[in-house]
């Protein structure tokens, strides 16, 4: 693989780092005061200076750069990854700003891959337009839902109409009043095979029968800019047939293809989200004195920022053989290395965030740095889109199928 990146991959990194230092790292102060003073539904909404830096990206072009082909903005993943790294470093402003947030990004790429035109026009398109907000239903709190297989809401064919019936949370988005659409994973058929008996189907959030109970939090923080995490209860929520995606018992497929993308995504984020970490521990540590000496030059701080380095730049060249891999040999090909990048970067970055924090003092855990919400952020990945052990047990297999 070439280790440097092409024409149109530099430029873009040029304008997107333009971006960021012109309009989105100023509006994270105003970001936080908004959201600080959101009451009400207000609280679930995205604040009005997201809209304002969307508009702005949209005029600038940066926008849809997660979705390679027609739909999106024709790059590829390896094109995208470093684009992705940039967003990572204002990880609440920068992905929405350019319609490349979650849950909405795998949404669109399961439409644009599995939606009939009917189903494209009706919610991929706005979508793509970032006129409205989507989630994805999948984890349920009564289940390990780590094993798909053991989801236990029911989607029952009833003449012209499938009925749903089950209670999901962590329903990413789901809260948020402009979130016009769901993608609900459930069993279609219990009695077939494993891998066959899951479905996925759409249900606009207004369909009677949908009620969303309420927002849970994540360390503490709701989440509620984009919408937070719902525990959503679906009762005789009755939707006509034609919203079924793909055909029954392709649910499990469909979601394997999704969380693909996804977790390089989160990966690319994440080291983003390691840079800044860095950036503000290397300014923290020269502007701080502790017994009789600046904090930078304590040899543990010098560990921290040699160890974070080398730690970065490892996992960017892992990411970046990712989406080369997925470029050229799919998914498939690349599924030791997906495993690999979900295993280690988010315990890595969570780690870099942790030695920030800490060199920041009682200021790391605060809510005048950025530091505190990475780490929650850095943390939850170790859960989202599979948890590390499912990731580790994979790879596992894969390696000893060699030997047996």
């Amino acid at each position: 693989m070439e280790f440097g990146y092409d024409a149109r991959t530099e430029e873009l990194r040029a304008q997107l780092g333009a971006f960021l230092d012109e309009h989105v790292y100023p509006a994270e102060a105003v970001f936080a005061e908004q959201r600080a003073q959101a009451t009400g539904d207000a609280r679930w909404s995205v604040p009005p200076v997201v809209r304002e830096l969307k508009a702005e990206a949209k005029r600038q072009g940066l926008w849809n750069l997660f979705l390679p082909g027609e739909h999106g903005a024709g790059l590829t993943n390896l094109q995208y990854a470093p684009l992705a790294e940039l967003s990572g470093r204002s990880p609440y402003l920068a992905p929405p700003a350019l319609n490349c947030a979650a849950p909405d990004t795998g949404n669109m790429e399961v439409l644009a891959e599995f939606g009939t035109p009917e189903q494209r026009k009706e919610w991929l398109e706005p979508l793509l337009a970032g006129e409205i907000r989507s989630a994805f239903a999948m984890t349920e709190p009564d289940v390990a839902s780590s094993d798909a297989t053991n989801i236990e809401t029911r989607i029952e064919r009833d003449g012209d109409s499938y009925v749903v019936n089950g209670r999901k949370w962590y329903i990413s988005g789901a809260m948020n009043p402009e979130c016009a659409i769901l993608i609900v994973m459930g069993k279609t058929d219990p009695t077939a095979e494993r891998h066959r008996q899951q479905s996925q189907i759409l249900v606009p959030r207004g369909t009677p029968g949908v009620e969303v109970r309420r927002g849970m939090t994540v360390f503490g923080f709701d989440d509620g800019d984009h919408g937070g995490h719902a525990e959503v209860v679906f009762r005789d929520v009755r939707v006509p047939v034609d919203h079924l995606i793909g055909t029954e018992g392709s649910g499990f497929a469909i979601a394997q293809a999704r969380l693909g993308p996804g977790r390089i995504h989160h990966c690319m984020r994440l080291i983003g989200m390691a840079e800044r970490a860095v950036e503000l521990m290397c300014r923290r540590v020269t502007e701080r004195t502790a017994f009789g000496k600046p904090l930078a030059a304590q040899g543990v701080v010098q560990e921290w920022i040699a160890e974070a380095r080398v730690d970065i730049e490892q996992l960017r060249l892992l990411v970046l053989k990712t989406a080369w891999l997925m470029d050229t040999v799919g998914n498939q090909g690349a599924h030791t290395e997906i495993q690999a990048i979900k295993i280690a970067t988010p315990a890595t970055v969570q780690r870099i965030i942790d030695r920030a924090i800490q060199a920041h003092g009682a200021g790391g855990v605060s809510q005048d740095f950025p530091l505190a919400q990475l780490w929650a952020a850095a943390r939850t990945l170790r859960l989202a889109d599979g948890p590390d052990e499912v990731h580790k047990r994979s790879l596992a297999h894969r390696e000893l199928k060699r030997y047996v």
